[in-house]
């Protein structure tokens, strides 16, 4: 055998360097890195990583729930109504500013000003521009922050690990204002935070690059940088990692999963994810808002034949919008492919020769279901549009109520179960002037038939089992009326080196965590 043919069978496995944590993922939902602003799935893992919080999560010890990060401890009035938090001294941003309770009331108020798409996180306690620097309060080394009415505590400090809950550099931030914007065009595409890593760079549908914290008081990374490519296709990963031109694989179809089975130097690790399919249809559209047409469209998913081809292993039927592992989450799953029966609702509500346009993003999976959509509604008689796009566009079109369907995910901002109902069951005000674009319900013009006034009861109710089955009834109520059908839940999947160890992507609760990382 020659030289030349030893080489053509023993190709060598490239590796990443030591000290560099190089991801494969899907970026292209990215809009901005402006904490108080980003509300897309990408965005929020640069965000978990750059932003400390007043209280945020343990990644080596989840099912702790929340526990002190800038605020090192905090107390609750006898109403109930403000939690005083104290500030962890000697902490500093990565310009070297030091973290200041000033900075942490600075950044929650700043949110509730700019009042962006998530600020409905915090505008729910009752905050508004007007009364910001009013309710939320720094004073010494604390942080006050003062609720319109009694919650439950955890409730709150649930909220605040939300993206929406990063602490900025005031200082820093504040250099960049443009025409009143408290920094808010500057942090589109740069940080001032003070987590593990800092941004180098972000490159639309491109990458994204972070360098370790040098000042991160838990102490600087192993993984000095962390590279986030923007890789679509799931055989394109699935070569990287097997090349070993990346460390992880975040987006591999069942397929490659299979075929990634007993490679050399390669793990599989599976994880419940807090994110949920669904479809929904638009309440403005004359026909789909019929409730006959609704509930036809819950019969015209075959739930079973895509959970097991294409999304086998990693997605799960789940019919209603609290995730498994929540706090009054139901297992119920009432509908199951049936013609017949879509046909008999739609022959009811008088509708024939429908035609619909669903916008979804190019993500294979999400355009697998999509085709599969087109196929089963085909055979009721609606012929189904698809609208293609980028993450951005198809979210800018949906937030602006401007399609007939949707088709997407959702995922939880903070681990309690008013995170969904207060999105796909609540909607105080669903006029076009509101702009509730954070609300599912508001996207899709609907006015909730009742549940709104339902979940503003369950969010204050005390007793944790009362509280609990308020949100089962409240999801029953859903199943049958909703103008979404809930499709599935995540099981993600990951490709990694062996040699990556220590990555949490999060479970249910919040989003990815690079710093315990080592190699």
């Amino acid at each position: 055998m020659s030289f030349a043919a030893t080489l053509a069978v023993a190709p060598v496995v490239a590796e990443t360097p030591a000290n560099m944590l190089v991801i494969a993922n899907r970026i292209d939902d990215i809009t901005t890195l402006d904490p108080a602003e980003s509300f897309e799935f990408a965005g929020s893992d640069v965000s978990r990583n750059i932003y400390g919080k007043l209280v945020n999560f343990d990644p080596m010890n989840l099912d702790a729930g929340y526990g002190p990060d800038l605020a090192e401890s905090w107390t609750v009035s006898e109403d109930g109504k403000t939690i005083t938090f104290t500030m962890r001294e000697g902490v500093k941003f990565a310009s070297g500013n030091p973290v200041r309770a000033e900075d942490a009331a600075w950044s929650l108020q700043r949110a509730v000003i700019l009042n962006k798409t998530p600020s409905f996180i915090l505008t729910q306690f009752g905050f508004n521009a007007d009364n910001a620097k009013d309710m939320i309060k720094a004073e010494g080394n604390t942080v006050s922050i003062t609720t319109d009415k009694r919650y439950a505590t955890s409730f709150v400090l649930n909220c605040l690990t939300a993206t929406i809950g990063g602490i900025l550099d005031k200082e820093e931030v504040m250099k960049h204002e443009v025409d009143g914007d408290m920094g808010n065009t500057w942090l589109k595409t740069n940080t001032a935070g003070s987590g593990a890593y800092t941004l180098v760079s972000w490159k639309p549908n491109e990458s994204v690059t972070l360098k370790s914290n040098p000042n991160f008081y838990l102490g600087e990374p192993a993984m000095k940088r962390v590279v986030v490519k923007h890789v679509a296709e799931s055989s394109t990963q699935r070569l990287m990692l097997e090349r070993g031109d990346i460390d992880v694989a975040r987006d591999l179809n069942p397929d490659d999963v299979a075929g990634l089975a007993g490679a050399d130097g390669v793990a599989i690790d599976s994880a419940l994810r807090g994110r949920i399919m669904y479809i929904s249809v638009n309440q403005k559209h004359p026909e789909l808002s019929k409730p006959e047409v609704r509930q036809a469209i819950k019969y015209l998913v075959d739930y079973e034949g895509m959970q097991n081809s294409f999304l086998k292993g990693q997605y799960v039927i789940h019919q209603n919008f609290l995730p498994a592992t929540y706090l009054g989450a139901i297992e119920d799953q009432p509908f199951s492919l049936n013609i017949e029966k879509a046909k008999e609702l739609l022959a009811k509500a008088g509708v024939t020769d429908l035609t619909i346009t669903a916008g979804v993003r190019e993500a294979q999976e999400r355009l697998e279901i999509a085709q599969s959509l087109q196929n089963t509604f085909a055979q009721a008689g609606i012929k189904l549009n698809l609208t293609v796009g980028t993450g951005k566009q198809i979210l800018t079109k949906y937030r602006a109520r401007e399609l007939d369907m949707y088709i997407g995910a959702w995922g939880p901002d903070y681990p309690d179960p008013h995170t969904n109902a207060g999105t796909f069951a609540y909607n105080p005000d669903n006029s076009d002037e509101a702009q509730a674009t954070g609300l599912l319900a508001w996207r899709n013009a609907w006015d909730t038939d009742g549940l709104t006034e339902k979940v503003a009861a369950a969010v204050v109710e005390g007793d944790r089992e009362v509280r609990k089955g308020m949100y089962e009834e409240i999801q029953r109520e859903f199943l049958q009326k909703a103008p979404f059908a809930i499709l599935f839940q995540k099981v993600e999947q990951t490709g990694r080196r062996e040699n990556v160890q220590n990555l949490n992507l999060g479970g249910a609760i919040t989003a990815v965590s690079y710093w315990p990382v080592t190699k």
